[in-house]
């Protein structure tokens, strides 16, 4: 069992200005890629999906509202005097192993549990100064929190985190890997249809040399922090990288590099996601985010290549961020 401080993200809106593209285009069409890239604005689109992919992207961005009912206590927090101009946790926690992975959450909804595990994962580290390194698992959470949500069909991040809190999650790593409980769903590409949610099976896999009950950790507190940048960098800052709930809107499936900001009103869903820094491009401000949706490019397909489980740029937007549960 271990103790340490958690956090559960906010939403933030990537909104800056009023945006340029019009309504109703399809969301994985060359009319859209093209007509971003026409706009020359911070980042460059290309093709990440197949056209007729969009109801699985759609269904991928597993973040689910209920109103208040899942809302956290907002944390008062004391705004630190040496925020930097830029801050990449990987570099801070360079011991910390977890910090520098991004999962995959393969063809199941589940990046509200994917964020928070990722998140919790590196917080142990951080709070243990490197001394204990666990992967917290996706699986147990996904299948075992029933006040979370629906599994592979959409969660609440909010209470990802209350569960870790109240019940404690084991260790578990990728597909095929180590921990208690590492993850089953096999990673696929361009699938089209999502999987089934593991079954809730509270026991460890036979090569694991600790029984389920005595792999549990625990958090000590779950908590929102305010809706401010200066309030998000000095969270990071002191005890490491945090889970954000990402409006994901019709232009953002085409993202190849840059620091994103919306074009579109078209929404497509919400994503979870992990905010591990900041930093500056070209006088634009942006979160450093880690993104467990594998965009896979056609082109590397054909070729061969490893999918991309990718980070992302994406802009303060004028702060831009909310609570979840809004």
């Amino acid at each position: 069992m271990f103790l340490c401080l958690v956090f559960v993200g906010l939403l933030f809106a990537t909104s800056h200005g009023k945006p340029t593209l019009p309504s109703g285009i399809h969301p994985l069409s060359d009319e859209m890629i093209n007509r971003i890239n026409s706009l020359e604005t911070t980042w460059k689109a290309g093709r990440n999906f197949e056209l007729s992919q969009l109801d699985h992207v759609k269904s991928l961005l597993g973040v689910r509202r209920d109103g208040n009912k899942h809302r956290l206590p907002v944390k008062n927090i004391e705004i630190r005097n040496d925020i930097p101009d830029t801050f990449d946790a990987r570099q801070q926690w360079s011991n910390c192993s977890s910090i520098k992975l991004i999962r995959d959450q393969s063809n199941c909804g589940s990046c509200w549990a994917f964020g928070a595990v990722e998140s919790m994962s590196d917080r142990i580290c951080v709070a243990s100064g490197g001394k204990t390194q666990v992967n917290i698992s996706a699986e147990d959470l996904v299948s075992c929190c029933d006040s979370c949500g629906y599994g592979c069909q959409g969660g609440y991040p909010s209470q990802a985190w209350q569960y870790w809190v109240d019940t404690g999650i084991v260790t578990g790593d990728l597909y095929n890997g180590g921990g208690c409980r590492p993850y089953s769903i096999k990673p696929v590409h361009h699938a089209h249809e999502i999987a089934p949610t593991p079954p809730c099976n509270q026991i460890c896999q036979p090569s694991y040399s600790k029984p389920y009950n005595q792999d549990l950790y625990y958090g000590d507190s779950a908590y929102l922090v305010p809706s401010d940048v200066k309030a998000i960098q000095t969270e990071i800052m002191t005890h490491g990288p945090v889970e954000a709930d990402f409006q994901v809107y019709s232009d953002f499936p085409s993202y190849k590099s840059g620091v994103y900001i919306k074009q579109s009103d078209d929404l497509l869903g919400g994503h979870a996601i992990r905010f591990i820094g900041w930093g500056t491009e070209k006088g634009v401000d942006y979160w450093y985010v880690n993104f467990s949706v594998s965009f896979y490019m056609l082109e590397d397909e054909i070729a061969g290549k490893e999918s991309h489980f990718f980070s992302f740029f994406c802009h303060f937007s004028q702060v831009g961020c909310q609570f979840l549960g809004l």
